[in-house]
């Protein structure tokens, strides 16, 4: 391990991360246990709801907010219900659904629910109660495995159990946990072997091609080499080179509707897979001390993830697409293993497991943007913060990033800072730094500071089949589509969609069928209210585009085809481009054609 998670106890958001925080809080996630059946009446708390993955899964997002935001109603709802879980946990040490029967099954809710126990014991700081459940709930599955290896999801997800014997081991460094890591591995899914399977796209649905399943396993081989001390090959590095080639997406990430679909930017791409990639980035981050990592997590948390939830965080997408001219019920079969209202935003578009797993996104980024080494900290991603310092005293973090582009560090107390550098552009610091492996380190000296200026240009960048996208620093821009609003206040099988978490469909009235007619483009910073922000972002990319001829695909009339017009029908014109993370209706990937007269707009 290079570096190590620093107790939420110690961070306290600022800037507009908080806001996002706050929105969370007052949105969906913040309210689900209050709106949804499958978390307020889960047999998890004694219900007849669902009694699997949904009620950890949302508590795993939820306990950490709870905790960043020192919101002692939150706080208290947290504890509830962790309580309940460790008040029925059984005396072998399973836990069990309340009214469920004590039989084997797929075993994937009982890692997640390790899991959780984690995030709440470094939350809460209740780590000596935790640390005894855990010990109890791992006897249970090295026992159960002599007869009852995990299958299924438990089978293709074994890995994440190692998050909770990781943090086990750290506290007791007993070997079996070790020896019980090891028999995970001989037992689970070889995801390594997975890669070469990786290369066509299929229609069907498979465990070992599924995008929640890659994306959670992307940190395996850090993680058990963590636990093991066997060497570290990077693994992840490998997966990624084959995932970006075969199915990459204009937001660094891989599409996954829910299997690996491809390279087409109408293909979708989960949103369970994008905050478990983030996750995985978090620890590889932590566990190798490489700066690529933190380059992978912004792009997600700056542009995928911001882009799939509502401006209000009160709905969300299943499937979200670059080229998205579109969030309705198609007619006709879009994705490939989702059905047609996967792009919809709502309370549970698709299935339900994103409804309750998207709330880990923007709290976990939050704690992994600042990580401690023995003697310093770790500035990952310089968004807004002030850190409590082991040995006293406090580090602040005055930033916009990354719709601004320069960062004030201030301390109370002198500190050493290794600040990653992206791969994207040049970082200049008002003091002389040492560069190692993509870490620039300085010290802070005792009431001091030390500002960070970053250096860049929007730029083309190429993607596939002749289609280009824009990138300025680590924001993706797009060209928004101008779009109505429908609400769908509904209820199906006994779960009510109402204001404000109904479906939301948006449709186009606007223009979408653009190319790009230059390869310049203009940054222009604006004042803001909040980051992702539909009609008044943050900053916007002006540029000068030509409207071409663009086919719908495959006889669609709501989704455009991959194959980026190109056949000019009429005169340039200049426009403006948002943020990815900041558009409903957008289209991101186009082509770049001969430049003509410009017309403004």
């Amino acid at each position: 391990m290079i570096f190590e998670f620093l107790s939420p106890e110690r961070i306290e958001p600022r800037g507009w991360l908080k806001k996002q925080l706050e929105t969370q809080a007052k949105g969906l996630h913040g309210n689900l246990d209050k709106v949804w059946n499958d978390v307020k009446d889960s047999k998890w708390l004694g219900g007849a709801h669902d009694g699997w993955e949904r009620f950890p899964y949302f508590l795993d997002g939820f306990i950490p907010l709870a905790y960043l935001l020192r919101d002692e109603e939150m706080i208290s709802r947290a504890k509830k219900y962790v309580d309940a879980l460790l008040k029925d946990q059984a005396e072998n040490g399973c836990f069990y659904p309340v009214g469920e029967e004590k039989q084997c099954g797929d075993i994937w809710y009982l890692f997640l629910i390790a899991k959780v126990l984690v995030v709440y014991a470094e939350c809460s700081g209740e780590k000596e109660k935790i640390e005894k459940s855990l010990a109890r709930l791992i006897g249970y599955l090295d026992l159960s495995f002599n007869h009852n290896p995990p299958f299924n999801w438990a089978g293709a997800r074994w890995y994440e159990c190692i998050v909770a014997a990781y943090w086990l081991y750290s506290r007791t460094k007993d070997e079996k946990l070790v020896r019980f890591v090891r028999r995970l591995k001989t037992l689970g899914m070889n995801f390594g072997a997975a890669i070469s399977l990786w290369d066509d796209v299929k229609n069907d649905w498979a465990y070992e091609t599924h995008v929640v399943n890659i994306a959670m396993a992307l940190k395996s081989e850090a993680l058990y080499c963590a636990m093991t001390g066997e060497k570290y090959s990077d693994s992840a590095s490998e997966m990624l080179k084959k995932l970006f080639e075969k199915h990459g997406t204009a937001y660094r990430h891989f599409t996954g509707d829910e299997c690996l679909s491809g390279t087409s930017p109408v293909q979708g791409s989960e949103l369970c897979g994008i905050v478990e990639a983030m996750y995985s980035y978090e620890w590889l981050t932590l566990l190798t001390g490489e700066s690529k990592w933190g380059d992978f997590l912004e792009a997600l948390a700056f542009n995928a993830l911001p882009a799939a939830v509502s401006a209000d965080m009160w709905a969300h997408q299943y499937d979200q697409q670059v080229n998205q001219i579109a969030c309705t019920r198609f007619e006709k079969q879009t994705f490939r293993t989702n059905n047609n209202e996967a792009n919809v935003f709502g309370l549970e578009p698709n299935f339900g497991c994103c409804t309750a797993n998207f709330g880990q996104g923007f709290p976990k980024f939050m704690l992994s943007a600042y990580l401690e080494k023995e003697d310093g900290i770790a500035v990952v991603s310089p968004v807004g913060a002030r850190i409590k310092l082991k040995e006293g005293g406090t580090l602040v973090c005055e930033s916009e990033y990354p719709f601004r582009r320069t960062v004030k560090l201030s301390a109370t107390e002198e500190v050493k800072i290794y600040y990653r550098l992206p791969a994207w552009g040049k970082t200049e610091f008002s003091v002389s730094t040492e560069i190692k492996d993509g870490w620039a380190e300085f010290t802070i000296p005792k009431g001091g500071f030390v500002t960070a200026t970053y250096f860049a240009e929007p730029v083309l960048r190429e993607r596939f089949d002749g289609r280009k996208c824009v990138e300025y620093g680590a924001l993706l821009f797009a060209l928004p589509v101008e779009y109505r609003e429908e609400r769908r206040e509904y209820v199906r099988e006994g779960v009510e969609r109402k204001y404000p978490y109904c479906d939301y469909l948006y449709l186009p009235t606007g223009e979408w069928r653009y190319a790009f007619a230059d390869d310049k483009f203009t940054a222009e910073e604006r004042p803001y209210e909040m980051p992702f922000d539909r009609k008044n972002p943050p900053i916007v990319v002006k540029g000068v585009f030509a409207p071409v001829e663009w086919e719908y695909q495959s006889g669609h009339d709501l989704a455009p085809s991959p194959n980026a017009g190109t056949k000019r029908t009429g005169q340039n014109v200049s426009g403006e481009m948002f943020p990815y993370g900041a558009t409903y209706l957008r289209m991101t990937e186009m082509a770049l054609i001969k430049n003509n007269k410009e017309e403004n707009i």
